[in-house]
């Protein structure tokens, strides 16, 4: 079944991981989708292989820390597919790690421009985008750490990614009577590059696993299967959300 017939996304941070998975399964769906990261190498060999599988589908390199970037997607959804109607903003960073005294100001606001500032770029044009059709689904990527999870040494990637819930409330309750609806995903432990950032030997990708009740990392394919749940209709009284689909690692002590 084709739950995004005729519809039109933009999927950042879309050149791998779950960002990638996304825009396949998008297309696949039955949406023209507007991919957009800073790889353009990565985002043109994506939109091959989605317009081989019949698809529909155009990039846009840049960076996400830039609002001319957020402008253009926009633009671009407007303009090569006729308007707008969900936004998964997606393109993130683990940021500067360490003990938090010790990170730089630098380190921390970069971290902040990527996770955070970017989403509100995002938001800012794709919204106006989606009230003039009537409808939209606007879709965040935080995470359970520093919401029901701390950890140590992440403390500007937990803050920036908390505050994504913050902006998914505010916005939710802002633009619902417009019938747009904002949700947030917090994906658990994914088999991504970024990912493998935190579980770069044996030993710490068999600990990370064991934190999860489900006792293993997920697939990008299978996080991209709960923001189509979010982008489509079959989400259609849910908004302000903050959804964790985390593997069990919120409740799990054993």
């Amino acid at each position: 079944m084709n739950y995004l017939a005729n519809k039109v996304a933009i999927v950042t941070g879309a050149s791998s991981g779950i960002g990638r998975a996304t825009a396949l399964l998008f297309a696949q769906m039955g949406a023209s989708v507007v991919v957009g990261a800073r790889r353009g190498g990565e985002l043109n060999l994506l939109v091959e292989e989605i317009e081989m599988a019949g698809g529909r589908a155009v990039a846009v390199a840049g960076n996400a820390k830039d609002e001319s970037f957020a402008a253009e997607m926009v633009q671009s959804a407007n303009t090569i597919f006729g308007g707008l109607d969900i936004a998964f903003n997606n393109a993130g960073t683990l940021g500067e790690m360490g003990s938090t005294p010790d990170i730089s100001v630098a380190g921390w606001k970069d971290t902040f421009d990527v996770n955070l500032t970017s989403a509100f770029y995002g938001a800012k044009h794709q919204i106006p985008a989606m009230v003039k059709r009537g409808a939209g689904s606007v879709i965040f990527t935080s995470t359970f750490v520093g919401y029901t999870v701390g950890f140590p040494g992440v403390a500007a990637y937990a803050a920036s990614k908390a505050g994504l819930i913050g902006l998914t409330q505010s916005l939710a309750a802002e633009f619902g009577p417009k019938g747009v609806r904002v949700n947030a995903i917090l994906p658990g432990g994914t088999d991504t590059p970024m990912g493998k950032q935190m579980t770069n030997s044996p030993e710490a990708l068999t600990h990370v696993k064991n934190l999860h009740a489900l006792k293993r990392l997920a697939k990008p394919e299978e996080i991209a299967q709960s923001v189509l749940y979010l982008a489509s209709d079959m989400s259609s009284f849910m908004t302000g959300a903050a959804m964790l689909v985390d593997g069990g690692i919120s409740i799990n002590r054993s």
